[in-house]
């Protein structure tokens, strides 16, 4: 048995894209659009990593133009990544718009969520950094 992947299913590609792969730093891997089922899969993984990958599933909008709306269910946590430096990678979420619902105030660990609000955990690899402004008096928001 091996693990292959874990599957996300999204409301909007782009934004979606600009979380995954620009904010985040996860890379593609492949793309596909299936016409006839009406979906597009997309594979992500973290550089260097590809036996680890995250799943986007986009379902077309209907004959009608609607797309499905999803909602999360508790008995789904999280995403989590090991990162080199955890306020860098806090930093890089911020400067690209994401809300960090929970700051890495111990320098170990961190929350944020996706535009479909997938929790993503960031934990510093190694030991864990000084705690270090502006992340220390930075307060939790919303859920993770």
């Amino acid at each position: 048995m091996k693990y292959l992947h874990t599957m996300v299913r999204v409301a909007n590609i782009e934004a979606s894209l600009r979380f995954y792969r620009d904010a985040l730093g996860l890379e593609v891997l492949s793309r596909q659009d299936n016409e006839a089922g009406k979906f597009t899969l997309i594979f992500l993984a973290a550089p260097g990593d590809s036996q680890a990958q995250v799943e986007l599933t986009y379902n077309w909008p209907n004959a009608q133009g609607v797309v499905e709306t999803y909602t999360g269910g508790r008995n789904f946590g999280h995403l989590a990544y090991a990162v080199p430096d955890i306020y860098a990678a806090c930093q890089r979420l911020l400067d690209h718009g994401v809300t960090i619902s929970r700051p890495p105030r111990d320098g170990r660990m961190a929350f944020v969520r996706s535009p479909d609000q997938i929790s993503i955990e960031l934990l510093q690899a190694g030991p864990a950094l000084a705690p270090a402004e502006p992340w220390l008096s930075m307060p939790n928001v919303g859920v993770w």
